[in-house]
């Protein structure tokens, strides 16, 4: 296959029920595209039949791959398939595909015109959330307003997983990423940021699931660590030099 345009890399821990549908999904959206397109699964080692799902999938189409990696995190599954991807733009997506699929060249557009990163969010005009639970958005707004206040002020929505890089700021950020858990998106927003790359918010339509692998009170209280060892590196000089170079 030809080296790809764009890879979408999507981390997965049990997720042998939702992928089927959502690698179907994906599959037939791409289909239609003019340029080469894969699709990497990254099994954060699952103990269901996630592996065996991607792989009969993988065996009929060749634009899917999987990729096993023992069981660290969402942010180690992320990094590796980013790190691992060869696209000339690179989407982490989730495997439930909250955002429908049909929004997908909505967050590569500002790519394609210039911007390094794209992240999607489900705050501000023209975004949309389906379906989410009172208690669950409380819990989100709170932490999100403690990421504005420690790191990322003026990013309205830090955690939705759906976002996009090309491939240089991919390679120079991930390969500085050190957080395992679901803060790692704090941290690649906040390397960005510190190496003045252009961040595209992407208002979006967002349909929540009841399976949702996040649990809001026990993930918050995980986060805000996570938020906690940002500055404590950022501090320390443990991130070094990431700057890449400018988006071509």
């Amino acid at each position: 296959m030809d080296a790809p345009r764009l890879s979408i890399v999507i981390p997965a821990y049990n997720e042998a029920a939702r992928l089927p549908t959502t690698l179907q999904q994906l599959q037939r959206f791409l289909d239609g595209w003019d340029y080469p397109t894969e699709i990497v699964v990254v099994d954060d080692g699952s103990t269901d039949t996630t592996a065996a799902v991607v792989r009969q999938v993988a065996a009929v189409d060749a634009r899917v791959r999987l990729l096993a990696a023992p069981h660290r995190g969402k942010g180690a599954a992320v990094r590796q398939g980013i790190l691992a991807a060869r696209g000339v733009v690179r989407v982490m997506c989730d495997a439930d595909l909250s955002m429908p699929v049909q929004e997908l060249p909505k967050l590569l557009a500002p790519l394609w015109a210039g911007a390094d990163i794209a992240y999607a969010t489900r705050e501000g005009a023209g975004a949309c959330r389906v379906g989410e639970p009172w208690m669950r958005r409380v819990m989100g707004r709170a932490f999100n307003w403690l990421v504005r206040t420690l790191a990322l002020p003026g990013v309205d929505d830090s955690q939705c997983g759906f976002k996009a890089f090309t491939a240089a700021s991919a390679e120079a950020l991930f390969r500085h990423a050190t957080i395992d858990g679901f803060g790692f998106d704090v941290e690649v927003l906040y390397l960005a940021r510190q190496h003045g790359l252009h961040l595209a918010p992407v208002p979006i339509l967002w349909c929540y699931h009841a399976n949702s692998r996040v649990h809001p009170l026990r993930d918050t209280v995980l986060m805000f660590r996570d938020v906690l060892h940002v500055r404590w590196n950022h501090w320390w000089g443990r991130y070094g030099a990431c700057a890449p170079e400018p988006h071509r």
